[in-house]
């Protein structure tokens, strides 16, 4: 096991196996046995380990997990969801076809392991908890990490009710040229929920990429932004801004993603050329070949492109070369104490070279000072986004705050 990784032990028990053997015989009660064995053995990764303790009674060791105890609660969570569901399936005992469930007790260990035994009782004990609740389950040991888990089913669960009625907002942040003129804005996605207000994307971005309901999601903000790029456009004062929307990886990646751009664009009547979308570098990291075409089409169309966060991931000069990239965003990380330190001056001064050299266009954010401000324009960044121009706000806001400014 890799230093101060985490580990999990699965106790698994076959809900109403007794039926089986009573209602079907010992012989198709056996062959279920060897059909779930071999289904644990496909929902494992390699390394891991698959027991039959004897009976209905299965044992599961998952290794090299991570060393932070959140995400290996939440990876094994992820595991034994996998299992359960492969053990919800039909299986077919010689022509007798059965739907049958597990219930599942988990403890999480590291290097400080206690004996293999103690282990096991543990494991059995949350078994024992998620055979209460009603079978079908999955209940951990550690309290704490328990916790940690139905949170995290809570929140999910709370991300379909929030697509389903309506609770995600788009608030707008402006991006400003050196003239002090607004020339577009980004589009960034808020949670309102009922009770417990306003939810922060860093907490339900990385599970609703998880759990695949990023898609929706930025369906839903892709259709949003662009209808109110049409609203704009019979106003000659908004008309030329463009509207920068974050596209992740899961997104991208989805065969339709091309359609889906179009569509939003088309039904909403928008002009494909306000339409910015920020990439981040992971996504050139994937597979190239099938991101290029997805952005040349898509360029075709009008419509442009931006790597947020440049710098801080995996991309390649070579990446750069051979997409259709118009912009470069320089990360706030960089911006933050550009005055005091020559190593962010460096890093920002070496991408805004990078990008005049490949004729793209650059912006910084996380803009909060005019002395930042004023030494990006002096290592020739001309266009700025953070705090000190607005923070995000309400579309009905927007405009509000540009006039106060100007006044």
């Amino acid at each position: 096991m890799r230093k101060n990784s985490y580990a999990a032990l699965l106790f698994l028990d076959l809900d109403n196996f007794k039926n089986v053997n009573d209602s079907l015989g010992h012989d198709k009660g056996d062959l279920l046995l060897c059909q779930v064995a071999a289904r644990l053995i496909e929902s494992v990764q390699h390394g891991d380990t698959v027991s039959h303790l004897g009976g209905d009674e299965f044992v599961v060791l998952i290794e090299g997990l991570s060393t932070d105890r959140n995400e290996a609660a939440a990876q094994v969570e992820a595991a034994a969801e996998k299992i359960s569901v492969q053990l919800t399936q039909e299986f077919d005992l010689d022509g007798s076809p059965y739907n049958g469930s597990a219930s599942i007790g988990v403890t999480t260990f590291n290097s400080n392991v206690s004996s293999f035994g103690d282990l096991l009782k543990q494991a059995d004990m949350a078994l024992y908890k998620a055979q209460a609740a009603g079978r079908n389950n999955v209940h951990f040991f550690d309290p704490q990490m328990q916790v940690v888990v139905s949170l995290r089913a809570a929140m999910q669960q709370d991300l379909y009710e929030a697509l389903r009625k309506n609770q995600f907002q788009l608030y707008y942040q402006k991006q400003i040229d050196q003239h002090q003129r607004l020339t577009g804005v980004e589009a960034l996605l808020r949670w309102a929920h009922p009770t417990k207000g306003f939810i922060s994307p860093a907490h339900f971005i990385p599970l609703a990429e998880e759990t695949g309901l990023i898609v929706p999601i930025g369906e839903w903000v892709l259709r949003e932004a662009c209808q109110t790029l049409t609203q704009w456009a019979s106003d000659p004062a908004k008309a030329n801004l463009t509207m920068a929307v974050n596209i992740s990886v899961v997104q991208f990646n989805k065969k339709n993603i091309v359609r889906t751009v179009l569509n939003a664009l088309n039904a909403s009547g928008a002009k494909p050329h306000n339409l910015k979308l920020e990439i981040t570098e992971s996504l050139l990291a994937s597979d190239v070949e099938n991101v290029k075409i997805k952005m040349l089409e898509l360029e075709r169309h009008g419509v442009t492109f931006s790597i947020d966060d440049f710098g801080t991931g995996y991309s390649s000069l070579f990446y750069l070369k051979q997409l259709p990239i118009h912009q470069l965003k320089i990360d706030q990380s960089f911006v933050r104490d550009i005055i005091n330190s020559p190593d962010d001056q460096a890093i920002a001064q070496a991408v805004i070279t990078l990008a005049n050299a490949m004729q793209m266009n650059v912006i910084a954010e996380g803009v909060e000072t005019e002395a930042q401000r004023a030494m990006l324009q002096d290592l020739g960044c001309g266009a700025y986004q953070g705090y000190l121009f607005g923070k995000p706000c309400a579309l009905q806001d927007l405009f509000i705050e540009t006039q106060e400014r100007r006044s």
